[in-house]
């Protein structure tokens, strides 16, 4: 079932989006593959999502009963699910199986040997004491892809330790980067950045391994640990210990190598993000700053000269900033070609024409939950873009068709399992 496009939705007079035809379906990029997901709330999970907004069919595994924790985290909705699952779990159909029995296991072994793909986040060593790992899936479906993640990784002596989003942001070196100066750790944007960077890794090594297989013919895994997903994105923090003994500390909204690049306060309380990446960067911001001589001082005309001066080169800055009204700043900063923001908080991004431009809000109507706001899919494709069918399910809501088209499975047989509680 789809769930209906609002045309005549007025929260922040959104964009809509077109209802998911099955012609524009058939057209894209990943039409034909078939996904089996048996993980569990954002990292793993979040993979499958990236591939069903690009046209993979999502077949979601959970536990008979009580489905998915991710469907009781963050803010309850009125149909039961949170907002999370009904955003995360869009475009996936919801089956139930409990792969702990013996007969679960059976009928899971039957989905894989015709899917292209399996996702999951168990403890290392689950799926293999249920007879469910790589080797043994590989041998009813020899071109299999999976995906594999955990905290630490299917390798390693904390393979079996377990660890989230938080953990991962602390054990990958994100965390010891995040706060002010000489003020405790925080967490990065108080989001699960760890578990979704994973899903995105995930679904690059997913889209890697389908186009090996064309090529070499062959199942593989994709082993992925939470921390490393976030360690893989700290720019030079290795080389530079590694070549220099280097150890970078928090800078608050600073950054390490170049100023002024940080936040500043206007004079009527909001805050901005202004970016200095480049002496001639630096030169613009003197000229917008009314000190066009700063940009040919000796002390303030490289990077080098700046980075020795942090406190100074922000304190004038902060000043300028702190000196005009929001509307000014930003206008002298369009003017002179600085990179400026003002920081947002979600109410300014509903409210902003570029996001509406871009389309990257929707409304829907979802049949349980009536009118919903989603983000809408990245990356944006001028051929076959990204489509949506419907918001995160019912737990359960597809287990009678999955099983009866893809298993032969009726209607009386599927009533068994129901009472033995393996769906």
């Amino acid at each position: 079932m789809t769930s209906k496009i609002d045309k005549t939705g007025d929260i922040g007079d959104l964009p809509l989006s077109d209802e998911t035809s099955s012609a524009t379906a058939a057209r894209a990029p990943l039409h034909g593959i078939r996904v089996i997901e048996v993980a569990t709330f954002i990292a793993a999970p979040f993979c499958g999502t990236i591939l069903g907004d690009f046209g993979a069919e999502i077949i979601k595994i959970e536990q008979p009963t009580q489905g998915d924790p991710l469907r009781a985290f963050g803010t309850r909705t009125e149909c039961g699910d949170s907002l999370v699952w009904l955003s995360e779990s869009r475009n996936k159909k919801a089956v139930t199986l409990d792969l702990r029995q013996p007969k679960g296991a059976e009928l899971f072994r039957r989905l894989v040997a015709g899917a292209d793909v399996v996702i999951e986040n168990f403890r290392p060593g689950t799926m293999e004491k249920w007879g469910l790992g790589f080797e043994d899936l590989r041998k009813v479906n020899d071109r299999l892809v999976m995906l594999s993640v955990s905290a630490y990784g299917q390798t390693g002596p904390k393979r079996q330790e377990p660890g989230f989003a938080r953990i991962a942001h602390a054990f990958g070196g994100l965390a010891y980067l995040a706060g002010e100066s000489n003020g405790r750790p925080v967490v990065p944007g108080s989001t699960s950045m760890a578990d979704y960077l994973s899903g995105m890794w995930g679904a690059i090594g997913v889209l890697l391994a389908l186009r090996a297989r064309d090529t070499i013919g062959k199942a593989q895994l994709i082993d992925i640990g939470l921390y490393e997903s976030v360690f893989r994105l700290l720019d030079e923090i290795a080389p530079a210990y590694a070549k220099y003994g280097f150890v970078r500390e928090r800078q608050g909204a600073d950054t390490v190598n170049v100023v002024p690049h940080s936040h500043y306060q206007t004079g009527t309380g909001e805050w901005v993000a202004i970016a200095c990446t480049s002496d001639k960067m630096f030169a613009r911001i003197a000229a917008a700053m009314g000190r066009p001589e700063l940009a040919t001082s000796p002390d303030f005309a490289t990077s080098i000269e700046r980075v020795k001066r942090r406190d100074e080169v922000n304190r004038m800055v902060a000043e300028w900033v702190g000196s005009q009204t929001l509307a000014q700043i930003l206008a002298e900063c369009e003017a002179g070609g600085v990179p400026c923001a003002k920081i947002y908080s979600i109410k300014d991004i509903f409210e902003d024409p570029q996001y509406k431009a871009r389309e990257n809000l929707m409304k829907i109507e979802d049949p349980r939950l009536g009118p919903l706001v989603l983000p809408t899919a990245m990356p944006r494709m001028s051929e076959t873009p990204a489509q949506f069918q419907h918001a995160g399910r019912a737990l359960g809501a597809d287990t009678a068709e999955v099983f009866g088209q893809l298993l032969g499975i009726d209607r009386e047989e599927l009533e068994t399992l129901r009472k033995q509680g393996i769906v």
